[in-house]
């Protein structure tokens, strides 16, 4: 039943100004990072907080994801390489972010922000990560507008045949038995290989958890102690990310240390440990209990 298959050929470009491109995913990262803030914005001034100090949070957070995506690529996946040639980190056209490296970069602007402001780490956090999913789902539909991030081939009839992926090509010129040439995609869309959406997926998850974890935040944030709405927050995220990591293609990048876990999954587990962590000490797990003496 091929017809069922998703033909995917989207162009990531939406226009040009001159010779510059207007993409889609540049767009919808723009769109995350405004709806983050205005709901942010208005969270934290509900709560009483000048909205100048959020402006300046925002700041940060912003300066520190964009860091974070780029050198956690850089350093991640492909240390060798930009650590020969420094100056490339810098070109983020050229494409490469990671998103470890992003909450990475989230968790230090904040500390940074919270010294400096004089304000308790966790509980910006617990406000700071509110907004995140929003974000993450948009980036990954922009990387669904690049065709990247691919998953592995699948026969499920909501796979994607992302023509933009070159890396199809000679498999489907090859399974059309000479039929269709190079530049004939629409002939050899038939022979492509149907992939899983795994940008899609990771979409919905995000979208799904930004309006679950809204409505667990308008409930529990004041009954909980600093801290444990991140850790639920994280571990959920985190676990998440790792099992999605088994639908996707291996960045080509990375050898990897063993076939039995990849770099997604092996980033995660840290980030998975400490969201146990801070709800573990949020709700006292690790406290020991007095023992009680006999007369």
């Amino acid at each position: 039943m091929d017809f069922l298959f998703i033909t995917w050929n989207v162009d990531p470009v939406i226009f040009y100004l001159g010779n510059r491109g207007i993409r889609w995913y540049g767009l919808l990262l723009a769109i995350g990072f405004l709806v983050g803030y205005l709901l942010l914005s208005r969270q934290m001034k509900k709560e009483g907080v000048q909205q100048l100090v959020v402006d300046k949070l925002a700041i940060y957070v912003i300066v520190g994801v964009v860091l974070g995506l780029r050198l956690g690529h850089c350093l991640f996946y492909n240390p060798g390489y930009y650590l020969s040639n420094p100056i490339e980190i810098l070109y983020v056209w050229e494409g490469g972010l990671a998103s470890h490296g992003g909450a990475a970069g989230i968790l230090l602007a904040v500390w940074l922000f919270s010294r400096k402001f004089k304000i308790n780490y966790l509980s910006l956090l617990d406000r700071v990560v509110l907004t995140v999913p929003f974000a993450g789902g948009m980036v990954r539909l922009g990387n669904l507008m690049n065709s990247e991030i691919i998953g592995v081939q699948t026969s499920m009839p909501w796979g994607f045949k992302f023509l933009r992926n070159t890396e199809d090509l000679i498999p489907a010129i090859n399974a059309s038995g000479g039929k269709c040439g190079f530049e004939d995609l629409a002939c050899l869309a038939e022979f492509w290989t149907p992939r899983h959406p795994t940008q899609l997926y990771e979409a919905i998850f995000y979208f799904i958890m930004f309006v679950a974890f809204y409505f667990i935040y308008q409930k529990y944030i004041q009954k909980w102690k600093p801290g444990v709405f991140l850790g639920w927050f994280i571990t959920v995220l985190f676990v998440f990310r790792y099992f999605i990591e088994f639908t996707k293609v291996d960045p080509v990048e990375f050898d990897g240390w063993t076939d039995a876990i990849r770099m997604g999954q092996l980033l995660s587990i840290p980030f998975v440990l400490l969201g146990l962590f801070l709800m573990g000490r949020g709700y006292g797990w690790f406290k020991r209990k007095a023992k009680v003496k006999k007369e």
